[in-house]
């Protein structure tokens, strides 16, 4: 057996010792694994869901049945009740959060640039993040009513100062070699930010406003639960008060369903968006 077959089948007795492809530290699983997987956690859950409530365990009014929910969400979409919310709550929640990323990008890169900047923002943003939004409610509602911009202000103060940090954070990554190449090569401070680190730093960047965009539904949904007139934190708290349990599990899910299509759009955006960036989301 010569030297190359005998590396070969070491080789092939290793992968046979090796474990499961899944139960591999680093390993990936395929697509088609991914999907798989994912599709039968859901579809247990929906199978607990049925047989606590099909079984008489849990009581409808704590957790009704998944025909029950259904039914009302086709009930509220043929009388258009469905679509208002979400739309209501779709124009906020994008506004506010278009604002809000918009403004953190641009003081999260000057602060992970220029140290001026960086210690004007950064001791001022950790203090702040700290404080507990729900107890801007009341001030928000006091200063601006009760109109869409108390929404818009609520959904901001939850997500831009913890999306500031995580774009200084970003800009932070950018490697240090890269910085200086621009200035081998003679370029000014304005065309290396605009250049090099803004370039570098975005897919990191992206992915910082994916994670954000949860934030941003949860404050929304706060919003709503406390002052509105429609939106979907608005039905949840209506339903409360009729114990109208089916309306309020279905418009959590919507939430959910919501969230995750938001999410899963990001993410196909960054990969056509990013496609020079070979980091595994």
């Amino acid at each position: 057996m010569s030297a190359i077959e005998l590396q070969r089948t070491r080789q092939r007795g290793k992968k046979r010792r090796q474990p499961g492809r899944l139960l591999t530290i680093g390993k990936e699983p395929s697509r088609g694994q991914f999907l798989g997987i994912a599709a039968l956690v859901f579809i247990l859950l929906l199978l607990a869901w049925w047989l606590a409530t099909a079984s008489g365990a849990i009581k409808p009014i704590f957790l009704p049945g998944i025909p029950s929910v259904w039914h009302r969400l086709v009930t509220l979409a043929q009388n258009g009740t469905l679509q208002s919310d979400i739309g209501s709550s779709l124009y906020r929640m994008a506004i506010a959060f278009a604002i809000s990323s918009v403004m953190s990008i641009v003081i999260g890169v000057l602060a992970g640039c220029y140290g001026l900047f960086k210690a004007i923002v950064e001791p001022l943003v950790d203090f702040i993040r700290y404080m507990p939004v729900v107890a801007f409610v009341p001030l928000t509602i006091l200063w601006t009513g009760t109109d869409d911009f108390q929404k818009f202000l609520v959904i901001w103060i939850g997500t831009f100062f913890q999306q500031v940090l995580m774009m200084i954070d970003a800009v932070k990554r950018v490697p240090t070699d890269f910085v200086g190449l621009g200035r081998t090569l003679g370029l000014s401070d304005r065309k290396i930010l605009l250049r090099i680190v803004i370039p570098s730093a975005f897919p990191a960047i992206w992915d910082a406003l994916r994670i954000s965009l949860g934030w941003a539904w949860t404050w929304l949904v706060l919003a709503e639960l406390v002052a509105s007139t429609s939106g979907l934190g608005y039905r949840i708290v209506v339903s409360q008060r009729y114990f109208q349990t089916d309306t309020i599990i279905g418009y959590i899910l919507l939430l959910g369903f919501l969230g995750l299509i938001t999410d899963q759009l990001m993410r196909s955006a960054e990969r056509v968006l990013f496609r020079y960036n070979r980091r595994r989301s």
